[in-house]
């Protein structure tokens, strides 16, 4: 497919600079796990490899294998190969530094490859020490390019005690300023469980922090507000469910970033989460921003359906069971109208205790809503949604038709160093596109590519794009929505 542009015509028209959101580089495992060893002995170098090894040997099991087993295709083929300098480029931070002009990018947050799978791990003592040697192998690998990038720290959620020590290491001692957060973790369901392993497998739960964890998360986010991290997920969701298809990796791979984001994204907000915590951003990475429209009207549908107010219409003691009997014998339903005589005009007379035992009825509680503009205040301006370039999508985050007027937060994600990036020099000019075919503004394109993942990292962190090279321009976006030095 050929570009209307270069990075670089794109980028020379700009009055902005370009700050990519979710770029990875492939960390080159025999000798990234060498340098893990030394960092946090055998368990981490060895755990590490383990972790990657689940997908080769998916790939040598036979299609009956995989059947049998329902284990899911993986992806194959899946680094650059005819592209020989990109793959060199995503293997070495030195060279992606180097090229970052040709690429049309003045600053970019780096996430994992193989790290994406590190906080699926299942033992607890292996996990913890594979990410503790993986964060401190790549904050060296990319110290010295911090004017440029900056490298994302895997933070695991199993537990939130092991949350915050990941954190608190993570920021003091490595200087972290990124944090790609577990999420979706399986857990067991304790009424299904056998002592088969492959049974195991599927008798499992995921668990979307928000609600109904085993678990409350809220020191947590109370560590993120004091650290001036922003909670960024970067979770799977293929193999799992519906997506598990043991003979067609595409059918896996569609949609499972937009299914994971959605699971986390709506048991954070129906769990009160926005609410507690205000000046808390989130980003979903990697799924797109047209899931999160639909979600932000979804939600406010349901609560016009199943909020409070509507609840109160829906109290079965609300029904007129006189108006009832009236209307069925004056249609001349008679056997309806000999039950419900029975009944004393109720249709299910068990319907006032049927709720599930609960003490909250109303599933929106959490969120303490009142009025329209706490749907923007709780949704729209904390949640920020990673797009990758070629996303037709991306421009629904720019649209008229989001509720109460509101632009979603999306922000540019090259996804430079995975498969689907033919060229490096692709995204930005692809992302350009949306401008050049009238679908978004010149404005909307600022706020994608600039403004607003200053807003989910600075206004977190008003110091994050210190030292950096669009530390100007950052400071000026930050300025005019809070003061100086404020973290609020």
């Amino acid at each position: 497919m050929s570009r209307h542009q270069s990075p670089e015509q794109v980028h020379s028209k700009l009055k902005h600079p370009v700050v990519d959101g979710d770029g990875h580089w492939l960390e080159f495992a025999p000798v990234f796990s060498e340098q893990m060893r030394k960092a946090g002995g055998d368990l981490a170098a060895d755990g590490f490899l383990k972790a990657l090894q689940s997908t080769t040997d998916a790939l040598k099991m036979t299609q009956d294998e995989r059947d049998i087993r329902r284990v899911a295709q993986p992806n194959f083929w899946n680094r650059q190969a005819e592209n020989t300098l990109d793959r060199a480029t995503a293997m070495m931070p030195k060279l992606l530094y180097e090229r970052l002009d040709e690429i049309g990018t003045d600053f970019a947050v780096i996430y994992p490859t193989a790290g994406l799978r590190l906080p699926r791990i299942k033992d607890d003592a292996t996990r913890r020490a594979v990410i503790r040697a993986y964060n401190i192998v790549s904050a060296e690998y990319f110290r010295p390019y911090s004017d440029r990038m900056t490298p994302a720290a895997i933070i695991p959620m199993h537990t939130p005690e092991e949350a915050i020590e990941e954190l608190e290491f993570a920021t003091s001692r490595l200087g972290s300023k990124v944090g790609m957060f577990g999420s979706g973790m399986s857990r067991p369901v304790q009424a299904a469980q056998t002592n088969d392993p492959e049974s195991q497998r599927f008798t499992v739960w995921y668990d979307v922090l928000g609600i109904d964890s085993p678990y409350d998360y809220d020191a947590v986010w109370a560590k993120c507000t004091e650290l001036g991290i922003a909670p960024t997920f970067h979770s799977s969701a293929s193999g799992q469910g519906l997506r598990n298809s043991p003979s067609n990796f595409v059918y896996n791979h569609i949609g499972h970033f937009a299914a994971a984001g959605h699971a986390v994204a709506k048991g954070v907000f129906l769990g009160g989460v926005t609410r507690r915590f205000p000046k808390l951003n989130f980003a979903f990475l990697e799924g797109g921003v047209g899931w999160g429209c639909q979600l932000f009207g979804d939600l406010i549908e349901h609560w016009e359906r199943r909020g409070a107010p509507a609840l109160k219409r829906m109290d079965p003691d609300k029904l007129d069971r006189k108006l009832l009997l009236d209307l069925v014998e004056k249609h001349g339903y008679g056997d309806i109208l000999g039950i419900l005589k029975s009944r004393d005009g109720w249709p299910d007379p068990n319907a006032k205790s049927l709720t599930g035992n609960r003490a909250e009825l109303d599933d929106f509680a959490a969120c303490q809503i009142t009025r329209k503009e706490d749907w923007v205040d709780l949704f729209a301006k904390p949640y920020y949604f990673g797009c990758e370039a070629d996303d037709r999508m991306n421009a629904t985050a720019f649209g008229k038709g989001n509720p109460f007027g509101s632009k979603l937060n999306a922000i540019y994600s090259s996804d430079i160093g995975h498969f689907d990036v033919i060229d490096f020099r692709d995204p930005l000019p692809e992302a350009y596109e949306l401008v050049e075919d009238g679908h978004i503004s010149e404005d909307d394109f600022r706020a994608f590519v600039f403004k607003n993942p200053v807003m989910l990292w600075g206004k977190q962190n008003p110091r994050f794009f210190e030292g950096t090279v669009v530390a100007k321009e950052a400071a000026a976006v930050l300025a005019a929505v809070q003061p100086a030095g404020s973290a609020d």
